[in-house]
């Protein structure tokens, strides 16, 4: 796993590696903010550790850069936690398991952790640097991001002095980034009563595997499967056809995942069994026809299994189906303003059932850069699940980052890129929950912009990081810094 620390920038992949062997998944990030708080003191920095769980460390100006601008380097310490249904890992407990793929860097069956990690290690290697030359520098690195930005959110003003945020989280070399969308969670839940299993039954579990997810807001446009939408197109004509009633569903993970995957256990009359069988199959096949360009690896399959205790009463799994057969998923607007952008996306994210609650939650993730739009979308999925008899709760709101043509620090950029790089970066806003919109709260003098590597597939085990391009994002951000205008 230590081969990476041999890669170039020497530095930045050796605090990489550090992070990849302290667990941190979302909401589990203690270690984490003990060892970057330890960092900090260890370099003998001012190190904060704020109520939210935010640390802050502050490093004085190079000698002759004590009239530049003050910058923050900011990125979240936590990361998404996905892993291959074969995969043995507890994200709690073990180190991420690095790979050297030829031109990437990869894990083993999980997710990497390069968002934000390899943003979080460039900041360190800026802090402990002895010959970076650089004006006044902060470095803010936030918890519980991917969860519910958390650490941005609860960001009190007045602790950051500087005037330059320079966010990490981007995920394409070459491309500065000026603009996000905005997000909200919204839960729609059945209350479900249970019921005995007939006589004469036959149970299957059905596994919907081998998709691949990948993020909610930048991978949405990109057409893959989504495994609750699958299952419940087959549960539906499984229903009509061969009287499958459901006992239980496990579908998605994480609201900011696309569902790679989903389990279910159904029960069907004996004499149906090679209807349900049929039906699988059909459904497969459909889908992986249409799915071919992007799902070549989908695998549906009904396996035998034994008699589930009990079954969700006939008129719930009716409306959930139903429910779930209907809700938006996807993109729902393309962006006016900025072609080729996504505006507004809905993300089916998890549908799971609680046997002891008894109640079966569907998990969404909104995205939008136009506030209203996303209120209307909410609206309207308030009134999908109000038609089929669940409740529906609205959480976690939070407002897209306006883009401002006018930055300085976009310019300076800019002109740093094309002086050493020989090309015009690429000016663009994300289809993605930066942190930037949120932080602008707080610190509304702040001159914003987004860089990063290039990262492919985050949030899902197929995550990987460009090496090339971290070096040069690397060697850019040097450069900048180098260059930050004076106050």
């Amino acid at each position: 796993m230590s081969e990476i620390t041999n890669l170039n920038p020497k530095a930045l992949w050796e605090n990489f590696y550090s992070l990849t062997q302290i667990p941190r998944p979302s909401n589990h990030e203690d270690r984490i903010q003990e060892f970057m708080f330890n960092f900090g003191k260890e370099l003998g920095l001012e190190t904060i550790k704020d109520e939210v769980g935010n640390i802050i460390i502050r490093k004085p100006a190079t000698p002759g850069m004590e009239d530049r601008q003050g910058v923050i380097l900011q990125g979240h310490l936590d990361m998404v936690p996905q892993k291959n249904s074969d995969k043995e890992h507890d994200f709690v407990n073990d180190p991420i398991e690095t790979l050297v793929d030829g031109e990437w860097v990869t894990a083993n069956g999980t997710t990497l952790g390069a968002d934000n990690g390899i943003g979080v290690a460039a900041a360190m290697t800026v802090l402990a640097s002895k010959d970076i030359e650089h004006g006044p520098i902060e470095a803010l690195l936030t918890a519980t991001e991917e969860t519910g930005m958390d650490g941005a959110n609860g960001l009190k003003p007045g602790i950051l002095q500087g005037d330059i945020l320079l966010n990490t989280d981007s995920e394409d070399e070459g491309e500065l980034y000026v603009g996000c969308a905005g997000g909200e969670d919204v839960t729609g839940t059945f209350a479900f009563e249970t019921t005995e299993v007939p006589a004469g039954s036959k149970a299957y579990k059905i596994n919907i595997t081998g998709l691949k997810g990948g993020h909610s807001g930048m991978d949405i446009p990109l057409g893959r499967g989504n495994a609750n939408k699958i299952f419940f197109r087959l549960l539906k004509e499984a229903y009509n056809k061969c009287q499958a009633r459901l006992a239980w569903i496990d579908g998605g993970s994480l609201r900011n995942a696309i569902p790679r995957e989903a389990f279910a256990v159904v029960v069907v009359p004996e004499a149906n069994g090679a209807c349900l069988e049929e039906v699988v199959a059909t459904i497969f096949e459909k889908a992986k026809a249409e799915l071919a360009a992007t799902e070549p690896n989908m695998l549906i399959e009904a396996v035998a299994t034994e008699l589930p205790e009990s079954l969700i009463d006939e008129n719930t799994q009716v409306n959930l189906t139903n429910v779930v057969r209907a809700c938006p998923n996807g993109v729902i607007r393309m962006s006016d303003s900025m072609p080729g952008l996504v505006e507004t996306s809905c993300n089916m994210a998890i549908v799971k059932s609680d046997a002891d609650k008894k109640v079966i939650n569907i998990c969404i993730l909104m995205r939008s850069s136009v506030d209203t739009a996303k209120q209307s979308l909410g609206s309207r999925l308030e009134s999908l699940f109000t038609l089929a008899g669940a409740t529906t709760e609205l959480s976690g709101a939070y407002s897209g980052w306006q883009p401002n043509m006018e930055s300085p620090i976009l310019k300076t950029m800019q002109g740093v890129y094309e002086e050493h790089f020989g090309k015009t970066p690429d000016i663009k806003a994300i289809h993605a929950g930066l942190e930037c919109g949120i932080l602008s709260g707080p610190y509304p003098n702040w001159d914003m912009i987004s860089f990063g590597p290039t990262i492919r597939f985050p949030h899902s085990p197929d995550e990987k990081v460009n090496i090339e391009t971290v070096e040069k994002f690397w060697n850019f951000m040097v450069l900048t810094l180098k260059n930050i205008p004076k106050k």
